[in-house]
């Protein structure tokens, strides 16, 4: 298969020195990306700024930003069977990007925030005959957000995975179909949790 991978948090900048991101590592993505290389498929892996090596044989695409993620999918997806939507994109931007360093001013400080491009729904808009797998990482009421997230989104699985799981080198998942069934659970070491989702992905998109 052709995989399109994306993967990490994105930035979107305050001002020319300050971003609003997130905490996520980009582990999970990475991990995913290695496997299915691993077992021989083609991988293009679009990533958000992460302190880690792009696994090697995979097409690496470096983004920052929610809109260059978007872009980097948009122009990657025609050569994918399937997207794996790891990465944690921010979800809002400044709506008016500030030009230098905002200064203290000694009083509050109000920002205006609108929303980014939704890249996981994007690319399930467009997929096609391709599937979309999309991760959910919940808080409170987990199983309901990530069906609605599911839904919403029109993606075929989505994975829900939960806070604990930022920044660590282990997992605990969950994939849940259409239906709200759970088709896979599998917990451990990110890598070891990663080579099972490829592995379960074969034989669901073969299926299909």
């Amino acid at each position: 298969m052709r995989l399109l991978i994306t993967a990490g948090p994105t930035r979107e900048y305050l001002d020319d020195v300050r971003f609003l991101s997130n905490a996520s590592s980009g582990r999970m993505g990475y991990a995913l990306a290695e496997a299915a290389a691993r077992r021989g498929h083609d991988v293009i892996l679009v990533s958000g700024p992460v302190a880690l090596a792009p696994p090697e044989g995979v097409e690496y695409v470096s983004v920052e930003t929610a809109d260059e993620m978007l872009q980097a999918c948009l122009t990657a997806l025609p050569r994918a069977d399937g997207v794996i939507g790891v990465a944690a994109v921010c979800d809002y931007r400044l709506a008016n990007r500030q030009p230098g360093k905002i200064k203290k001013t000694g009083g509050p400080l109000r920002l205006d925030f609108v929303e980014t491009p939704d890249v996981l729904a994007e690319l399930a808009r467009r997929k096609g005959d391709r599937w979309v797998l999309g991760f959910a990482l919940e808080t409170t009421e987990d199983r309901a957000a990530a069906l609605e997230k599911l839904r919403s989104k029109h993606c075929d699985w989505i994975v829900l995975n939960r806070a604990e799981a930022i920044g660590s080198e282990a997992t605990a998942i969950e994939v849940l179909d259409a239906a709200g069934q759970t088709v896979l659970d599998s917990r451990g070491a990110k890598t070891v949790v990663a080579d099972r989702l490829v592995a379960w992905i074969e034989s669901a998109a073969a299926s299909r």
